[in-house]
């Protein structure tokens, strides 16, 4: 077993691990999107979209399923692809995944006041600019900042705090869940679900490209594992359950939705509130909106942490500036990572709602680098140190390694020029392309 030596308190038990993956999973963007998912892909178009990109994702959770119980340690893949490739490509793996996970902090800074706009949808005030034809104003800008300050400051106490507030909204956005389901058995129509398909496999791929991103979060389980006390075999299986409750969960929510709203009702602002409204009325609708609110308090904190973590870790190896990699005298949290990610979420209202597509595109793209890289160091690890202690070892681990590999190759063809489904130039490639940039300089800098 991997030794790091780092003074993080053991403190996570199995619901809490458990409500961290899963709630980094669930966060806003099944109340915001699914409108998009079932226009661009029909109804079972849609559903077949984030199965097609769930595969994959299976695949890697079982990578790191075995990989976090033989490494259980800070930092997750960045010590995986250190012990595997090296310092260089180590960086670039953790990078992409610190992209994704500030990326995740930035969606929610900015899905939360949208919230406001549902509930209060003429508090805006105070009128700043106009970003790609969207108006930012000064209320609007305060609430994500606002909330930004909270769960910085809840990270900042300790990872326990954290997990608390984790488990406890995680039940909000179940209960939130159920009465949508239960709302579209009870009262939806067969006939909605037409078009089945809406653009053909064109359709399908523009839902499976947006789809890593929604399953990124069982992630945070190995970048938090030097705070599990579980059994390190435990950890794996733990990762297994929430990649399949994150899956059942969004087709689910998918099907509600197409069971309720007709086609031409799919350009709301929140769709899956709509729905929730029609089968329940008003009281329908505002508990399902709050239960998205829990879904972004939850994913905002679990990737605050995950990404504190990931930072953390980069700068105990000379990745990052030293001062990254302090942890709190008292509360014993990386301090300063969990701010510079805070202030960095912190900034993201000032760009209106319109980043929240950039992004999830951008931030899927990310994620599927360092999933590859995931893949390519596991194939590594087991040719190179058959003998490491694997508490959780895949039987069949080489072939479902290469299937793993093939299927995130196959991901990341989606987001390249040709593809139907690529990155919009020049905002979400610059976006991708300013990140490395910056942590190329930080690189060089601190080697």
């Amino acid at each position: 077993m991997t030794k790091s030596g780092h003074d993080l308190k053991r403190v996570l038990d199995l619901k809490d691990t458990l409500a961290l993956s899963f709630g980094a999973m669930v966060g806003w963007s099944w109340v915001i999107l699914s409108g998009v998912w079932v226009s661009n892909g029909g109804s079972v178009g849609a559903m077949l979209g984030f199965v097609l990109a769930g595969v994959p994702i299976m695949l890697i959770g079982l990578l790191y399923a075995e990989l976090a119980s033989a490494m259980p340690v800070v930092g997750g893949e960045h010590e995986y692809s250190l012990q595997a490739l090296g310092h260089s490509w180590s960086f670039v793996c953790t990078w992409a995944i610190v992209f994704v996970y500030v990326s995740v902090c930035a969606f929610e800074a900015v899905a939360l006041p949208t919230v406001i706009d549902y509930w209060f949808p003429d508090y805006e005030a105070g009128y700043l600019w106009s970003i790609a034809g969207w108006d930012v104003y000064l209320s609007w800008v305060a609430v994500g900042i606002a909330g930004a300050a909270l769960v910085t400051f809840i990270n900042y106490l300790g990872v326990k705090s954290s997990a608390v507030v984790q488990a406890t909204v995680s039940v909000l956005i179940l209960v939130a869940g159920a009465m949508l389901l239960s709302g579209a058995l009870l009262k939806g129509s067969g006939g909605n679900l037409q078009p089945l398909f809406s653009q053909g496999l064109a359709g399908v791929f523009s839902v499976a490209v947006m789809a890593p991103f929604m399953f990124v979060g069982f992630d945070v389980i190995p970048q938090a594992a030097e705070e599990i006390h579980l059994p390190a075999r435990s950890i794996g299986r733990v990762l297994l359950g929430s990649i399949a409750m994150a899956l059942a969960w969004y087709v689910l929510i998918i099907l509600a939705v197409a069971l309720l709203v007709p086609a031409a009702g799919l350009g709301g602002q929140l769709v899956t509130a709509d729905a929730a409204g029609t089968a329940w009325g008003p009281v329908g609708a505002n508990l399902l909106v709050l239960g998205g609110v829990g879904g972004i308090i939850t994913s905002w904190n679990a990737f605050l942490v995950g990404g504190s973590r990931a930072v953390y870790a980069m700068a105990q190896h000379g990745m990052l500036p030293a001062w990254l990699g302090r942890l709190h005298p008292k509360y014993r949290t990386p301090h300063n990572a969990i701010l510079a990610i805070g202030l960095l979420s912190m900034a993201a209202p000032l760009f209106g709602r319109v980043l929240l597509v950039w992004i999830v595109d951008a931030g899927s793209f990310a994620v599927v680098i360092a999933y590859t890289l995931v893949a390519v160091s596991f194939l590594q690890l087991r040719k190179n140190q058959p003998d490491m202690p694997r508490p959780f070892r895949l039987k069949h681990g080489v072939p479902i390694g290469w299937l793993a590999l093939l299927g995130s190759l196959g991901l990341l063809m989606l987001y390249l020029p040709g593809s139907p489904s690529a990155l919009l130039w020049p905002v979400e490639w610059g976006l991708v392309g300013a990140w490395f940039v910056l942590g190329w300089v930080f690189y060089r800098a601190c080697r």
